[in-house]
């Protein structure tokens, strides 16, 4: 190996370490960051794409438009592979599949459906209260230069365990989530193109059941 080729080694190595590692310092600042963005914020708008691995190895991807408003209300208008619809109008949870002529209704709660991640994040009025431990992992990024957080929440569903959240640690801004419920089945949203403090019309989140449609009451 020439001395080159090992400077260069020496190098990536040093970066990559330096970018696993965070003091306790940095970790505060980033939550405080997150706090002071997302405590406040009034909704979010965002291209997304979903990773679905169960236990058994079956995978899955998927890509989509999310909007999302305080305090319960989001729709995730899925666009690729298959054109499905997920939306929340603060009591109600419509999932439609067209293809499928079907439509499951359940009542919102806390933490049963792998979307609502984002909205448990977005009514946390205190994250150090309301999560048991947020550390740093030496999980790499997504994004170069992002500080990845295992977040596990003190009071949650048994679908709802822990987070993996991916945050930039300059504007905070929050580029992926990882849920693992408790059978295992990981699911991960990474976020693009995000809007802030977009607040969408209600209309947005209301849905009407088309003619025809089987529906299937849920939770």
């Amino acid at each position: 190996m020439s001395l080159r080729t090992l400077l260069v080694c020496l190098i990536a190595g040093l970066v990559l370490l330096a970018s696993a590692t965070a003091s306790p310092d940095d970790l505060n600042r980033v939550i405080d960051g997150m706090q002071a963005k997302y405590g406040t914020m009034r909704g979010i708008a965002a291209d997304f794409s979903q990773h679905y691995l169960d236990q058994s190895g079956r995978a899955f991807h998927e890509f989509g438009h999310v909007v999302i408003k305080r305090p319960n209300k989001m729709r995730w208008d899925y666009t690729n592979p298959e054109k499905k619809l997920f939306v929340s109008d603060g009591q109600k949870l419509f999932f439609y599949v067209p293809e499928d002529k079907q439509v499951t209704v359940s009542s919102v709660k806390e933490g049963t459906d792998p979307h609502t991640p984002f909205m448990f994040l977005l009514r946390r009025s205190n994250l150090r209260k309301d999560f048991e431990s947020i550390t740093v992992t030496n999980e790499s990024p997504i994004y170069a230069g992002d500080m990845v957080l295992l977040m596990v929440p003190r009071k949650a569903p048994a679908d709802f365990k822990r987070l993996i959240v991916e945050v930039d640690p300059i504007n905070f801004q929050i580029r992926r989530l990882t849920n693992t419920d408790a059978a295992g089945t990981v699911q991960t949203f990474t976020f693009e193109n995000i809007k802030e403090n977009y607040v969408a019309p209600d209309s947005d989140f209301q849905f009407t059941i088309p003619p025809g449609v089987q529906v299937i009451k849920g939770q």
